[in-house]
């Protein structure tokens, strides 16, 4: 029996969503792909702050889940509080330059959730591959041997 969405864990429920990719770019449903992805991108965004502020700090969960409504969107996650958090260190480096990717998915996820806006599969897939590396490079950071199903053919 299937567990309930609720009850996932962060990467449970990021594998769940970038199985939803797969189902809807095999349909060309293309706004719906990017706004799946972007999801994922938020999920492991969620992973890896609530390692370092729950897990690696020890902060209460309760607060650590304030902190991440407070910091609605791919956008807020990163700039917020994942880019503070990695202040000083290597990842931090890196983080700035998945930073653009982000955005970049942030904005085409905006323009269909926000103003109505119909994409095409070039940018479903340029989505993707960005969703994909950003989310495989944060949650490395705690799970080593992560991939996600590939989508697309490099």
């Amino acid at each position: 029996m299937k567990k309930d969405y609720s009850e996932r864990s962060d990467l449970e429920k990021i594998k769940s969503n970038w199985n939803k990719v797969n189902g809807l770019y095999e349909r060309k449903e293309w706004s719906t792909v990017i706004l799946r992805a972007s999801t994922s991108v938020e999920l492991s965004a969620n992973l890896v702050i609530r390692n370092e502020l729950q897990n690696n700090k020890n902060n209460d969960s309760d607060f650590v889940s304030h902190l991440l409504i407070w910091a609605n969107g791919i956008r807020g996650k990163f700039d917020k509080l994942l880019i503070p958090i990695f202040k000083g260190s290597d990842f931090e480096k890196e983080l700035k330059k998945l930073n653009t990717k982000a955005q970049n998915i942030n904005q085409e996820r905006n323009s269909i959730a926000h103003s109505g806006q119909f994409k095409e599969k070039s940018t479903a897939e340029k989505i993707i591959k960005e969703s994909q590396l950003i989310i495989e490079t944060l949650i490395k950071q705690y799970h080593k041997d992560f991939e996600l199903k590939k989508i697309l053919e490099k």
